[in-house]
């Protein structure tokens, strides 16, 4: 182990890199459905407004294409998200039950771009910080961490965060993976579950919870073995209870695995009030798990996820007064930037939280050292020199690519309220909508920068391609030693 890695008190200032397209807020899901991408330019906006921009680089990535899809998710499936259209789905009846795609996943129009901006995002974020571009890169499009190798689930068709784990592990020989995401981040997990280079936390639901999956005894295997952590949650967590364990779980994997990179999946789910979610963090419990990780110094790769109430999604810790901005009224009745603990019970008791804890961090600690490989230098491309010289030009405000004002898909404006009745249960049960008549436009222009396609990843190693991120065996065939000693119930009441 290189040392121990414990937060730094009174940083430096960081390097932020922050990646917007503004396309991305023109996709549309379909009338009732949770899944509302508009989300993404309501939180730019209020970045703007708040003058945030100020304190950081604002960028837009070149869209994923299909050939760096393809480093993840299998060439058919690939094939198929860039094909299939609501005009032509007809002829694809097979091949969405093959990968799932529909109900949950719907077929909407620009649905290969949208999935390429999300991805694009995400590993461009990573290449930043492996070129040591900037300190912490942030793609609030990205996080969809439910999206398998062939098949598309929850709301999510490529596994942006994988991508951009694989573009990190060219240059770095440990990625921490953390998610805090109201469900469990099983897409992440099942990439990297056989290999030590990665290591994924995630903090979620679980029980009779979508996906189902996440239980503490789901620890990895083969080489992988330890490195999943899981810490199933009961409805109802406080800020103070997540927190107390949040921090100590971290705390240890930071020291017992030592990473030198780490992506964060801030899905805003966890937030109390959430149409989807059942947890009951507060807007400043929430961002203080990104302050705890930040605090490591590390570089740090920051994603969106899931977050089904509109106001809550766009939420940081700012003064409470909204700027006027063009969503505006979305925040009434009361205007403010804020989300606070509801009343809701908490049924994570004391006794349970200790002895779950007692058991992950018992796991954390058999985690081994450095995994025994060869780095090597990335040999570098004329595309990659190329990168290069366009980011100095792009220093330039002057210089940048403006803004893509074109949008083809209209978001309807009543899909942005969050009264509208979506039916119990919410990803499998979508209660449709009349959509409204009035529709919005917009023209956005803010300061960008385009790169070349980053080539092919080369990986450090051989492991990087031969044992990481490749589809593993369903959970039901992992190990299961020493099972009977981590059976914790995680059933909830019902009041």
């Amino acid at each position: 182990m290189s040392g121990l890695l414990t937060p730094i008190a009174g940083e430096s200032k960081k390097r932020v890199c922050y990646f917007f397209d503004s396309d991305v807020g023109g996709f549309h899901y379909g009338p009732g459905h949770p899944m509302k991408p508009t989300r993404i330019r309501m939180c730019h906006s209020l970045v703007m407004n708040y003058g945030l921009y100020k304190k950081m680089e604002i960028f837009r990535a070149k869209p994923a294409n299909k050939r760096e899809m393809s480093q993840f998710h299998t060439d058919e499936y690939v094939e198929f998200l860039s094909k299939i259209t609501p005009s032509n789905m007809n002829n694809f009846v097979r091949e969405q039950l093959k990968y799932n795609v529909g109900d949950d996943c719907p077929v909407f129009d620009g649905l290969f771009e949208y999935c390429s901006i999300s991805a694009g995002g995400s590993m461009e974020g990573a290449a930043r910080l492996s070129r040591n571009k900037c300190d912490i890169a942030i793609n609030w499009a990205g996080g969809l961490h439910h999206a398998k190798k062939g098949e598309a689930s929850g709301f999510c068709y490529v596994n942006d965060i994988v991508l951009g784990i694989l573009e990190l592990l060219r240059y770095h020989k440990r990625v921490l993976y953390i998610d805090i995401d109201c469900h469990h981040g099983d897409g992440v997990e099942e990439a990297f579950y056989t290999t030590d280079r990665v290591m994924t936390v995630s903090f979620h639901k679980y029980g009779e919870y979508f996906p189902g999956t996440g239980e503490l005894r789901d620890l990895g295997i083969g080489k992988g073995k330890y490195y999943s952590c899981n810490f199933p949650l009961r409805d109802g967590i406080t800020d103070e209870s997540y927190k107390s364990v949040f921090e100590p779980v971290i705390t240890q994997v930071m020291q017992s695995y030592d990473p030198s990179a780490v992506v964060l999946q801030c899905g805003t789910d966890s937030l109390s009030g959430d149409k989807l979610g059942c947890l009951n963090l507060s807007m400043r419990g929430h961002a203080n798990c990104v302050k705890f990780v930040k605090s490591f110094g590390l570089p740090l790769l920051l994603l969106g996820g899931g977050g089904y109430t509109m106001r809550n999604v766009t939420g940081v810790e700012l003064g409470s007064e909204i700027p006027v901005n063009e969503y505006y009224e979305y925040f009434g009745p009361d205007y403010k930037l804020d989300v606070r603990q509801s009343n809701m019970e908490d049924m994570n008791t004391r006794e349970y939280l200790e002895r779950v804890k007692g058991i992950v961090l018992d796991n954390v600690r058999k985690v081994g050292g450095p995994p025994s490989v060869q780095m090597t230098d990335i040999p570098r491309t004329a595309d990659d020199y190329a990168d290069d010289n366009a980011d100095e030009d792009m220093d330039d405000p002057n210089e940048r690519l403006p803004m893509r004002q074109r949008q083809r898909m209209i978001q309807p404006d009543m899909e942005l309220s969050d009264s509208e009745d979506e039916g119990e249960g919410g990803r499998r049960n979508h209660q449709e909508n009349k959509t409204a008549e009035k529709t919005t436009t917009e023209a956005e222009q803010t300061s960008s920068s385009r790169k070349t396609p980053t080539a092919s990843p080369k990986p450090a190693t051989p492991a990087a391609t031969s044992e990481t991120a490749t589809s593993v065996a369903p959970v039901q065939e992992q190990e299961k030693n020493d099972s009977e000693s981590m059976e914790v119930d995680t059933s909830t009441t019902t009041s």
